[in-house]
């Protein structure tokens, strides 16, 4: 059966997004608990891209189908998960990669969906919470996607936030969505 096209979010009312976001079907990764059979010999990389033995995978569709078996251990480690194998799957960064930014509402009542690079939407919130962590070359914003998984926010995007923050006054600088509000600059 092949996969649903990826959304355009810039077309999508708020209504939209919340159906869709309901309607993700993903498989239950977290009871599930076979053998350790190996590795994958997949990884992904800091931007975002799957590799299989060296070589980036091309199907946008077998990324898209491997992301909705992955799952964090508590180890740390990254594995694809069925009820049948779980292998390892090296992750530089964080698995996935918030490449669009939709943003409705003002101060408390703003929402804001990302867009991953594997299309899904994700919706910053309580349970979906934005986060910053201090780096060499300034904060790197990231994204709970679900369970322990996390998507870096891709720069183009932390600038839509970054300026978000300026825009709404609050001090500390920082964004609301979902009625959470998220400080740009990491606790001290």
């Amino acid at each position: 059966m092949p996969m649903e096209p990826i959304p355009d979010l810039s077309a999508l009312s708020l209504a939209d997004i919340a159906r869709l976001a309901e309607e993700q079907k993903l498989p239950p990764v977290e009871r599930w608990n076979p053998t350790h059979c190996g590795d994958s010999e997949m990884r992904i990389a800091r931007d975002g891209t799957w590799f299989h033995q060296g070589s980036p995978i091309g199907r946008q569709a077998m990324v898209r189908l491997f992301s909705t078996i992955l799952r964090r251990e508590a180890d740390g480690g990254y594995v694809l998960v069925t009820p049948v194998e779980k292998l390892d799957i090296d992750v530089e960064d964080a698995p996935f990669v918030a490449v669009e930014l939709k943003a409705s509402g003002e101060g408390r009542a703003a929402m804001l969906t990302f867009r991953l690079n594997t299309g899904d939407l994700v919706t910053a919130d309580a349970d979906h919470p934005l986060r910053f962590e201090p780096r060499d070359d300034g904060p790197r914003p990231y994204l709970r996607v679900r369970g322990e998984l996390d998507a870096v926010v891709a720069r183009t995007v932390y600038y839509e936030l970054a300026q978000r923050a300026i825009d709404g006054g609050d001090t500390p600088p920082g964004v609301w969505s979902g009625g959470a509000f998220f400080a740009l600059e990491p606790a001290a």
